[in-house]
């Protein structure tokens, strides 16, 4: 609240903007992971003041050390300027962080059950503080992709029935998804896309639309009400889900019929009507799986069934088993032991050029050929240094490539890294000392031309290239 004692929820949008501008408003963040800090980032880089949330200690304690983990320069060099600066402060108490901050933005991750259900467990510990915190005038934004309906009819009762407020004539309540892939967040937020707004009423979409006019270059789109909002977001990733489902599912078919899908997709694609997809090891991370099972939520409460976006759920999860598969059908073509056989995995993370192995299909890849009995496996990448599924399977994790493929019999390229795009079939087969090579490569990273004499590659897609 301002010198003036009026809230952010009462003040016309120039004062909005101006008094962020000037750094006289006040923004906590619930959620510090990637994303989060994306976020308070491009928040201090409009002017604010922020108070970061977390419940990790550990997270917290470094934060404020100036100590921030993300790919993102921009990210670490803003907030590391701002805790010098005594604009930023992380915090574990979300109560404090909300009596003293004018707007709330809640960005806790929203993951699934065992039974692929959500669990609102975290982002109903965020609200529950910021309830607690909040004062008339205060400004409230959910990011966190939700099931739709979720802001109006779980998030705005709760916040009523703790806080003892009124949205909409209290206090400001919007739901603005995050539309931004890490690594490249803050550009997204700032540059690349519009910001999507919906308010439970007019004036809380005002008020969302005034303060992120003020970073989005690309504008606020306002749609009219929460649902609306959170049903976009969704439909973004489902889309993505659908159209790679469609893609894995054609190569399998190309395969068979000894077809390039990639040839196939390049050519399609000249049709201004047609965006066929990349096919690869399988669909990963916080987002993309986890939507369709966030809309059937809701869909399945008001009987309607979501046939496609179900099958192509399937069709991606069965992703690393076929990938598996081709690796199984190599070793038998080559006549090797499954005792015997060693195996280099390259790519960990769940996509190219990031750090983060979280809920990445290669993890299934490795599970299913483990159980097949083969246990010389060694992964490399070059971001990840650490992975807990990795440790449980006993495998090794490198970021030496040569160590990696030394020995190897086969070759499997499971992550589009930047790195692995400049490699070759020779080269692969020099640093593994082998007469011969296998390349399988599910993301298409190699050219199958330039396999060399004696050597094998398999694409997810592509005919088997044998030469003898």
């Amino acid at each position: 609240m301002n010198a003036e004692g009026k809230g952010v929820f009462f003040m016309e949008c120039r004062e909005i903007k101006d008094l962020l501008a000037s750094g006289n408003l006040c923004v906590s963040v619930y959620g510090l992971g990637g994303v989060g800090l994306a976020i308070t980032a491009v928040w201090l880089r409009a002017g604010a003041r922020v108070i970061g949330v977390d419940i990790n200690d550990s997270k917290v304690d470094h934060l404020n050390e100036g100590i921030v983990d993300h790919p993102e320069i921009v990210v670490k060099e803003t907030i590391q300027k701002a805790v010098r600066e005594g604009r930023f402060k992380a915090t574990t108490d979300g109560v404090n962080a909300s009596k003293n901050s004018d707007i709330k933005i809640v960005i806790v991750p929203l993951l699934l059950t065992k039974s692929k259900e959500p669990d609102f467990t975290a982002i109903d510990s965020a609200v529950t503080s910021i309830a607690r915190g909040l004062k008339r005038g205060d400004m409230v934004i959910i990011e966190t992709s939700l099931p739709p309906g979720t802001t109006m009819y779980r998030i705005k009762p709760l916040l009523e029935s703790i806080g003892g407020l009124k949205a909409e004539e209290d206090f400001g309540l919007a739901y603005s998804p995050e539309r931004v892939m890490v690594g490249h967040a803050v550009r997204d937020i700032e540059e690349a896309y519009p910001k999507i707004v919906g308010g439970v009423g007019p004036r809380s979409s005002e008020v969302a639309k005034a303060l992120y006019e003020r970073i989005a270059k690309r504008g606020v789109i306002v749609v009219s009400n929460p649902t609306v909002a959170e049903f976009e977001k969704l439909a973004e990733g489902i889309y993505r889900d659908v159209n790679i489902a469609l893609a894995n599912e054609l190569a399998r078919l190309a395969q068979k019929l000894g077809v390039d899908y990639e040839e196939v997709k390049i050519a399609a694609n000249s049709q201004p009507y047609c965006h066929l997809h990349d096919t690869g090891s399988g669909v990963g991370g916080y987002c993309i799986p986890v939507y369709p099972y966030l809309m059937l939520y809701s869909a399945v409460s008001n009987g309607i069934p979501l046939e496609l976006t179900i099958t192509a759920r399937r069709i991606n999860e069965e992703q690393p088993e076929y990938v598996v598969k081709l690796i199984l059908d190599v070793i038998k073509e080559l006549k090797l032991n499954y005792n015997d056989v060693k195996i280099a995995i390259l790519g960990l993370a769940f996509r190219g050029d990031i750090g983060d192995s979280r809920v990445t299909p290669v993890h299934d890849i490795l599970r299913g050929l483990a159980k097949s009995g083969i246990k010389n496996i060694v992964v490399h990448d070059p971001f990840v240094k650490n992975d807990i599924v990795v440790g449980e399977l006993g495998l090794k994790l490198t970021s030496d490539l040569s160590e990696a493929v030394k020995d190897a019999d086969i070759v499997a390229i499971l992550t589009k890294h930047s790195l692995y795009r400049k490699l070759t079939a020779e080269y692969l087969r020099d640093l593994s000392g082998k007469d011969r090579i296998c390349v399988v490569d599910a993301v298409h990273a190699l050219n199958p031309k330039f396999t060399p004499k004696g050597s094998l590659y398999v694409g997810v897609g592509r005919p088997l290239v044998k030469v003898e």
